[in-house]
């Protein structure tokens, strides 16, 4: 059957990576450290996919520019400590190059940093695979579509033909303003009543499902 899409863009911590719980724990132990009260587990999962001064200053408040860089090193502390452990979800590293072999164009738009998106590639050894890469550090942060938009006009495809798959609602709505369509998983931070707004083609709670439902639908 002719493909439904060209382009498939993968968001990277909660959605490949199996990564939340680090930067959970990173955030928590890092607010205490420089004084600040510690935020529960489930507010931080609400701002995971944002870029991180952007996610703390939305859960902490206005706080002074030192105080956030202090956060900030912190948490990069703690996060770095953690980081060759992350494991990728179950079926991610076998279905990653059957998509590519299979000629689709593979992308990843992510909240993360350059440095720290380019050490998972390695880590994970998915990084031959993805055509092209956006992070924080080089665009606006989601949910700006600008990320979407670079990778489609980098690896040549149109709006009606790229899927973003994301498990935070920033992801979902990074693909509306784009006007991509999209998938959500919800084995990562946020909720599926806070995906279902952005109209996923379909949501799943495991990836192996994922996989299958590219295999028959992209």
């Amino acid at each position: 059957m002719p493909k439904r899409f060209d382009l498939i863009v993968f968001d990277w911590d909660g959605t490949v990576a199996n990564s939340n719980q680090l930067i959970i724990n990173a955030i928590r132990n890092a607010s205490l450290e420089v004084g600040l009260p510690q935020p529960t587990e489930e507010a931080v999962k609400g701002i995971i996919g944002l870029g991180l001064r952007e996610a703390l200053i939305r859960l902490v408040g206005e706080i002074p520019e030192e105080k956030l860089q202090a956060l900030v090193a912190r948490y990069n502390v703690h996060y770095n400590a953690g980081e060759n452990q992350i494991v990728l979800f179950d079926g991610v590293a076998e279905a990653i190059p059957v998509l590519h072999a299979q000629g689709f164009k593979l992308g990843v738009a992510t909240g993360k940093g350059r440095g720290g998106l380019n050490r998972a590639l390695i880590n994970s050894g998915l990084g031959q695979y993805f055509g092209a890469t956006r992070c924080v550090d080089e665009c606006h942060s989601k949910p700006h579509p600008e990320m979407l938009l670079q990778l489609m006009d980098v690896l040549d495809a149109t709006p009606d033909r790229t899927l973003m798959i994301g498990d935070t609602s920033f992801d979902l709505q990074m693909a509306e303003n784009a006007g991509v369509a999209s998938l959500g998983v919800t084995y990562g931070a946020h909720p599926l009543n806070s995906l279902l707004p952005f109209k996923p083609l379909a949501h799943f709670d495991e990836f192996h499902k994922v996989n299958q439902w590219l295999t028959t639908h992209a």
